[in-house]
């Protein structure tokens, strides 16, 4: 697994997951803004980025074992942890497994397979747009017959379309996600998340009968993102949800709003600091 580290060696610990079709890389402008007081780590999932692209284990709980491993590994016991879009899939059955090590936990427009993402994806032109993804996705083949030759343009339409400003995204942005979707095994491994809902699904409501989340849960939503109000849906899911709206923004917030939230992760972190 390839992870990026930096900040302040001194500081509490923030563990940073990212979504599709990204990679740590997302996560660049709101790392420098908390480096003076966090010691950061910002990992690509199996799949994701430079980690190794494997042929299977591509459902959430197994990708959390994995990222726990790494953690393990760089013996790192207590931490906060941030997830987006399919960074945040994986942070919901991490923070079930390993709770007692999560301190807080910020989930960024997402909705959560099993939990929160319903099983009826709205087909409205207004919203459909939105969510069409997951249905093409999932099929086999077809994504990559399609898609194959044509990565920068597919990619182009979806970090640029789901924002609320396309600027957020230079040519050098696109370039850097162009480069790991054309690694051997890229495409494939990135639709591998979504082709695994149903198992992460199911894993994830075994995981919800052993009781609701403990730890302290800010919702960011956007004001243009994929969900209008994240906070309240999980609250019959976990214990202490508080909620945020990011004015301006759309889907990609670290890199549409990286100083609002920046701001808004320091603010829900430093209670866990006060308490």
């Amino acid at each position: 697994m390839h992870y990026v580290t930096g900040g302040n060696p001194q500081g509490e610990t923030l563990v940073l997951l990212a979504g599709f079709p990204q990679s740590w890389y997302a996560w660049r402008q709101v790392m420098q803004l908390m480096s003076d007081n966090y010691r950061i780590i910002a990992l690509d999932l199996p799949g994701q980025g430079d980690s190794d692209r494997p042929e299977t284990g591509y459902d959430t709980s197994s990708l959390a074992e994995k990222v726990h491993g790494l953690l393990a590994q760089l013996s790192i016991t207590r931490y906060f942890l941030a997830a987006h879009d399919v960074g945040a899939w994986v942070a919901w059955p991490y923070a079930a497994l390993y709770g007692d090590e999560v301190q807080r936990l910020a989930l960024l427009d997402a909705g959560i397979p099993g939990i929160t993402l319903p099983d009826a994806l709205p087909v409205t032109p207004d919203k459909a747009w939105k969510t069409w993804h997951f249905a093409f996705h999932m099929i086999p083949d077809l994504p990559e017959a399609l898609i194959s030759g044509r990565e920068r343009i597919y990619l182009d339409w979806f970090l640029k379309r789901k924002t609320a400003c396309p600027q957020a995204f230079t040519d050098a942005d696109i370039n850097e996600y162009l480069r790991v979707l054309l690694a051997n095994g890229g495409l494939r491994a990135g639709l591998a998340y979504y082709r695994s809902v149903a198992l992460s699904a199911a894993k994830n409501k075994a995981l919800q009968a052993q009781g609701p989340l403990k730890m302290p849960l800010l919702a960011i939503s956007a004001e243009f993102g994929s969900i209008a109000d994240m906070a309240a849906p999980l609250r019959p899911f976990a214990l202490d949800v508080s909620g945020v709206l990011v004015p301006h923004c759309g889907h990609f917030l670290p890199e549409e709003q990286p100083q609002a939230i920046a701001r808004e992760l320091s603010a829900f972190f430093i209670q866990g600091n006060v308490l």
